[in-house]
């Protein structure tokens, strides 16, 4: 039954994996970016970053060729990032449960919902999990939707956020927890 679990987890299109929370601390720290260019509209509160953007924020960081930031009037934040043809743009973070555990993912688009907390990932996904230094689980596919609270994923065949036969599978990598080998006296 245990390996049935993880089959039967891919065949339905998404993953979930166990809980440790994007780091909590992130969210009282100030949001750092350096691009090429910047062009902000006050009255619409857009902000577009252009070439060779790098946004820092505690633990978090993303990089892209191109950020596009609105705010809602309570202060809510919507990003996307676009790579460059021919590359990914990515984003990274530590996530709380542990002194070196991080999630880090790659796509052609990446969009982050402030207020929800949803990281969606579309054409070219991926998103690994680290620890140590060290991939832990890796799913690929051509969308993926990231809740960082819950740290529940789906990850679907198709850009659009459907699963559709013939479009391609999904991959996913989950490796062996370490067991206790003290054996009991």
């Amino acid at each position: 039954m245990k390996r049935l679990l993880p089959a039967l987890l891919l065949l339905s299109g998404f993953c979930v994996m166990p809980a440790a929370h994007a780091e909590k601390a992130d969210a009282s720290k100030p949001t750092n970016v350096e691009a090429d260019q910047m062009q902000y509209d006050d009255v619409k509160q857009i902000n577009t970053f252009i070439g060779n953007v790098v946004l820092t924020r505690g633990s978090i960081l993303m990089k892209a060729n191109k950020m596009v930031v609105t705010q809602d009037p309570a202060g809510y934040q919507f990003v996307v990032m676009y790579a460059a043809p021919g590359t990914l743009a990515s984003f990274r973070q530590k996530r709380d449960g542990g002194p070196d555990q991080w999630i880090d993912g790659q796509a052609e688009r990446i969009e982050y919902d402030d207020k929800n907390e949803i990281m969606k990932l579309f054409s070219k996904a991926r998103m690994r999990r680290l620890e140590n230094g060290k991939t832990t689980d890796e799913v690929n596919g051509e969308y993926i939707s990231y809740d960082t609270r819950a740290e529940f994923f789906t990850v679907h065949n198709t850009a659009s956020g459907d699963s559709k036969p013939g479009a391609g599978r999904i991959k996913a990598i989950i490796q062996p927890r370490a067991t206790d080998t003290k054996k009991a006296p």
